[in-house]
C-alpha cells in the first residue's frame, strides 16, 4: 500500500490528508513536532486573551484521526534521504515513504540584531510561541512594558493580546503610516489613529537598532534607530515570517525563499510535493507573491495536491486575491488588488470614501483609461465574497460597482448602510476629475 507522509499539521497539511483519505484507501501518516492534533492557527490569539480554550481550538475531535485511518507521529523531522526515501527524526526514528508532502510552514524572521536571542525576545507564529508569551507576558506584574518591532497583522494581533491583559505597549514601524507598504496612505492613517485610540505607543518610521540584556540573559531594553532606549520586558518580533527549510540541506529538494515547486505542486524531485507557506511558486500566479503566507492559500494548497496525489493531476488556481483581518474592533476586507500608494500602479486610480466616525472607509481600485473594478479594500464594513468575486470576474466597471453596492452588502438587517453616501461621493468625485 503507498504510504503518504505529510510533514507539519498546519491547514495545508490537514487539508491535503483529508483530500486524499476522501478520494484513496492509501496509508496516511501526519509528523508534526509542534502539537499532536492540528489546531486553527489563526485562533492563537484568543486563548491568551481568555476568549477561548487551548481544546476549543481544535476543529476536529480527536477520535477523528483513527476514525479516518490517519495515523499522527508527534515528531521532529531533522533530515530527508529522498534518494532512499527516508525521513530521519530528531529522536533517531525513521520513516520510510512512498510520496512526500512537505507543509512545515513558517518561522518569526529576524535580521541580525544584537540581543535578538534574549530570553524575552519571541515571535507570534507556533504553539510554542503562545506558551513562550504566557511564561513571558503572564500580567502587568512580570512583563509591565513591551515593544513590538514590525506593524502587519501579527503585529497588531500582538499588541491587542498584551492590551488585553494591561501591558503597556509601544510598536515601532519603518512606514509613516501602519502597514502602509501594503495600505493607500489614507487607510495605513485611519489603522494608524484607531491603534493610537487604544493607548497604544505606535512609532512610525522607527526601527530597531539592537536589544540590550540585563546582565542575566534577559532583555531590559531596545536601541531604536534614532538612538532612543526604550526600557521593556518583551520584543515581540512581527517583521514578517520566512519559509521552514532549514532541514532540507542535503536533502537535494531545491529551494529559494521557499521549496520551489510548479503549479502541480511538485517539487525537482519525484514524489515529494510542498504546499503553504513553505512552498514557493516558480511561476508567477498574476500578480501574487511567489510565496503566500495565508491561511486560505494553504487549505487550496491541500486541496490541490490531494488531487494529483490521488492521480488526477490539477493545477493549483487559488483565483482573485482575497483577505481579511481585524485590527482591534474595526474589521478589514480585500479583494482583487489595492495596492498601496507607494507602489501604486501606472494604469491604477483609487476611489476612497471615509466615514465621518473615522472607523470605516473603503477604498475601490479601478483602471485609468477602461475603468475595470480592478480591487476593494473595506474597513468597518463588511461585504460579500461571492459577489465581489464574481464582479471581479466579470470585469464590471466601478460605476457599475457603485451603483450595485448594496448587492455586496453583509447582513444588511443589521449594520447600517451607507451605500447613498458612497455613491454620492463617488458622483462628487467624478464632476471635480
Amino acid at each position: 500500500m503507498e504510504h503518504v507522509v505529510v510533514v507539519g499539521n498546519g491547514i495545508a497539511g490537514v487539508t491535503a490528508a483529508r483530500h486524499i483519505r476522501k478520494n484513496s484507501d492509501k496509508k496516511i501518516t501526519i509528523i508534526s513536532a509542534e502539537s499532536e492534533h492540528f489546531f486553527s492557527r489563526t485562533a492563537l490569539m484568543y486563548v491568551y486573551m481568555g476568549h477561548m480554550r487551548w481544546q476549543d481550538l481544535k476543529p476536529y475531535e480527536d477520535k477523528f484521526w483513527d476514525k479516518n485511518r490517519i495515523d499522527l507521529v508527534q515528531a521532529y523531522v531533522e533530515k530527508i534521504d529522498s534518494q532512499d526515501q527516508i525521513l530521519h527524526m530528531a529522536d533517531g526514528q525513521t520513516l520510510n515513504y512512498d510520496t512526500l508532502i512537505l507543509a512545515t510552514g513558517s518561522l518569526p524572521a529576524k535580521y541580525g540584531w544584537e540581543g535578538q536571542d534574549l530570553e524575552g525576545v519571541q515571535g507570534l507564529v507556533s504553539k510554542q510561541d503562545l506558551e513562550l508569551l504566557e511564561k513571558n507576558a503572564p500580567n502587568n506584574e512580570v512583563c509591565p512594558k513591551a515593544v513590538i518591532v514590525g506593524g502587519g497583522l501579527i503585529g497588531v494581533e500582538l499588541a491587542e493580546m498584551l492590551y488585553t491583559r494591561k501591558i503597556d505597549v509601544t510598536i515601532l514601524v519603518r512606514e509613516k503610516g501602519f502597514w502602509s507598504g501594503i495600505l493607500p496612505d489614507a487607510e495605513a492613517q485611519l489603522i494608524s489613529e484607531h491603534i493610537q485610540s487604544h493607548g497604544i505607543d505606535l512609532r512610525h518610521e522607527e526601527e530597531l537598532d539592537k536589544i540590550i540584556a540585563d546582565g542575566n540573559g534577559k532583555v531590559k531594553a531596545i536601541i531604536t534607530k534614532k538612538g532612543e532606549e526604550i526600557p521593556c520586558n518583551l520584543v515581540g518580533i512581527t517583521t514578517g515570517v520566512k519559509p521552514k527549510i532549514d532541514f532540507l540541506e542535503g536533502s537535494g529538494i531545491e529551494t529559494d525563499k521557499g521549496i520551489l515547486v510548479n503549479k502541480l505542486l511538485e517539487t525537482n524531485i519525484q514524489n515529494v510535493y510542498a504546499i503553504g507557506d513553505c512552498a514557493q511558486q516558480r511561476e508567477a500566479i498574476g500578480l501574487r507573491k511567489p510565496v503566500e503566507a495565508v491561511w486560505y492559500t494553504g487549505r487550496m494548497m491541500g486541496e490541490t495536491v490531494a488531487q494529483t496525489v490521488c492521480g488526477t493531476p490539477f493545477e493549483y488556481n487559488p483565483g482573485n486575491w482575497f483577505n481579511s483581518a481585524k485590527f482591534f474592533d474595526i474589521e478589514y476586507q480585500t479583494y482583487g488588488w489595492v495596492f498601496s500608494s507607494r507602489n501604486k500602479k501606472d494604469y491604477e486610480q483609487h476611489f476612497h470614501w471615509k466615514h465621518p466616525d473615522n472607523t470605516k472607509c473603503i477604498t475601490i481600485a479601478f483602471h485609468k483609461k477602461s475603468l475595470q473594478f480592478l480591487g476593494i479594500n473595506t474597513f468597518g464594513i463588511r461585504m460579500r465574497h461571492e459577489v465581489l468575486d464574481r464582479w471581479l470576474n466579470e470585469r464590471k466597471s466601478i460605476d457599475y460597482v457603485l451603483q450595485h453596492l448594496s448587492q455586496a452588502n453583509f447582513d444588511p438587517e443589521f449594520y447600517k448602510k451607507h451605500e447613498s453616501y458612497i455613491q454620492a461621493t463617488y458622483k462628487a468625485s467624478k464632476q471635480t476629475a
